[in-house]
């Protein structure tokens, strides 16, 4: 567990630093020339004294610094959750192995429990470490001890509310961007608003081109950075839907192969 945790750590600095690196290239060498080509544009057409319609193309909009960190920190939380997903996908892939393979009628002595428990400490670490396989053994070890199978159903709760928990806690750094998105728009937003208010001087004189275009930083930032909000939590919510799934359904595979044959002393 403690190595998992480990290569996740790992993983994770890895996806912020690549995260960076791309985002950043796309914005030097794609984004920012063609904003800026297309304002420059913009204002010579303006300085000629022709009626200008600006267009407010997707480049445009996304070629603030915010809305770049935006960008970088939608990548690294979606990196997050890809490994997550996938961690849960291999949680899941288990639920469809016979680890127990009890026959239908078998009642099954608490003095039975080792024997069913060697399979289970047969399995590679690798597995060992899965949901499944804990709880199962767990429950085992607790029937052999006790011989009591309200215990066994205790322990099986107590193993599958505890991951939960766990899983739960382990995506505040995924709440934590998402929080963050939003506020680095608003960063956004005070920044333009405050630009534009540094430049209202020229609007009174009537060049309200500074103005607009202020303005404008303050609300893409803030456009960009809801939308993007928008699709990690919809991300999120899935996510913890899966998640919730695997626990329940772990808690269904231990009722339907360990539970129901258990017998007491």
């Amino acid at each position: 567990m403690k190595q998992r945790l480990s290569s996740e750590f790992i993983y994770q600095i890895f996806a912020l630093l690549i995260a960076v690196i791309v985002v950043h290239a796309i914005y030097v060498g794609a984004i920012r020339p063609a904003a800026n080509a297309q304002l420059e544009r913009e204002a010579a057409l303006l300085a000629a004294g022709e009626d200008v319609i600006a267009e407010r193309s997707l480049v445009v909009v996304v070629r603030d610094f915010e809305q770049e960190a935006c960008f970088i920190l939608l990548i690294w939380a979606l990196a997050i959750m890809a490994y997550k997903a996938r961690h849960n996908a291999r949680e899941g892939a288990i639920l469809e192995e016979p680890l127990l393979d009890i026959p239908e009628g078998t009642s099954l002595l608490p003095q039975d429990a080792r024997e069913y428990s060697r399979s289970l400490e047969a399995l590679p670490q690798a597995q060992q470490d899965l949901l499944l396989p804990r709880t199962l053994l767990s429950a085992l070890q607790r029937f052999a001890t006790t011989g009591n199978i309200q215990a066994v159903s205790d322990t099986v709760r107590e193993q599958c509310d505890v991951e939960a928990d766990r899983l739960d806690s382990e995506m505040s750094m995924v709440r934590y961007i998402a929080w963050a998105i939003p506020s680095i728009g608003f960063i956004g937003t005070v920044r333009g608003i405050g630009d534009a208010l540094g430049q209202a001087y020229k609007a009174v004189e009537g060049d309200i081109s500074g103005v607009t275009a202020s303005l404008g930083v303050a609300f893409n930032s803030t456009f960009v950075a809801l939308v993007l909000s928008i699709i990690i939590m919809f991300c999120l919510h899935q996510l913890q839907q899966s998640q919730e799934r695997l626990v329940l359904n772990c808690q269904r595979y231990a009722d339907r192969r360990l539970l129901r044959f258990l017998v007491a002393r």
